[in-house]
């Protein structure tokens, strides 16, 4: 059930058995030490906060079982490096893996349709993400502060950049936005300091506030015909 071992700051391995189907909210909150953990392929959810603070965690493999992950699942594993994401998932809640500092790259799979809110910030060792077909929706501040993504890959599905979705990739110096998106959200792109070119296509109407605000190294845009409003200092201090 909920909170069933958490805070249970000196637990450091546990094997979940077959026939177990759902890991209540919060099960492993705060269990610092634990290190591993296998998860059966009969679960078929994972709460809110299941893994929240595991600290010393360094991999998950999460089951084919599972649809959701929920909000603030593994949020705050510093040292989780890998994650296997499976095809049966189709949404990464709010702050799912937010500050897990360690994890370099992710795949997300086909069949996601929408990307949580802060999903995937401030996991400053992130370099490479692959963003499949699927996604429509990339949520408010999903990858921002990831100080160390170089490339982004925003696929064709995608119609809106929320606010603040990459602000802050200072390691970021390309960006293609698809033809499918209308709106370019308040401070989508904003401290991205080595961005250097941006492609922004026909079919974008508006461009919010502060959104490539900061952009120091942007050298050259071309603002389409399609566009109708540019909001207050969305290109202000690109030097």
């Amino acid at each position: 059930g909920d909170n069933a071992f958490a805070y249970c700051k000196s637990l450091k391995s546990i094997i979940i058995p077959n026939g177990v189907t759902s890991i209540k909210d919060d099960t492993f909150n705060h269990c610092e030490s634990l290190e591993s953990i296998i998860i059966p392929n009969s679960v078929t959810f994972i709460g809110d906060h299941a893994f929240r603070d595991c600290k010393s965690l360094e991999e998950i493999t999460i089951p084919n079982g599972i649809t959701s992950i929920g909000v603030s699942a593994f949020e705050s594993c510093y040292n989780l490096k890998t994650v296997t994401i499976p095809n049966g998932v189709t949404s990464i809640g709010d702050r799912a893996f937010a500050y897990c500092e360690s994890l370099k790259s992710i795949i997300i799979p086909n069949g996601i349709t929408s990307i949580g809110d802060r999903a995937f910030a401030y996991c400053k060792s992130l370099e490479s993400v692959t963003i499949p077909n699927s996604v429509t929706s990339i949520g408010r501040h999903a990858f921002a502060y990831c100080k160390s993504l170089e490339e982004i890959t925003i696929p064709n599905s995608v119609t809106i950049i929320w606010a603040g979705a990459f602000a802050y990739c200072k390691s970021l110096e390309s960006v293609t936005i698809p033809n499918s998106v209308t709106s370019i959200g308040v401070s989508a792109f904003e401290g991205c300091s080595n961005l250097k070119t941006v492609t922004i296509p026909n079919g974008v109407t508006s461009i919010g506030r502060h959104a490539f605000a900061y952009c120091k190294s942007l050298e050259e845009i071309t603002i389409p015909n399609s566009v109708t409003i540019i909001w207050a200092g969305a290109f202000a201090y690109c030097k």
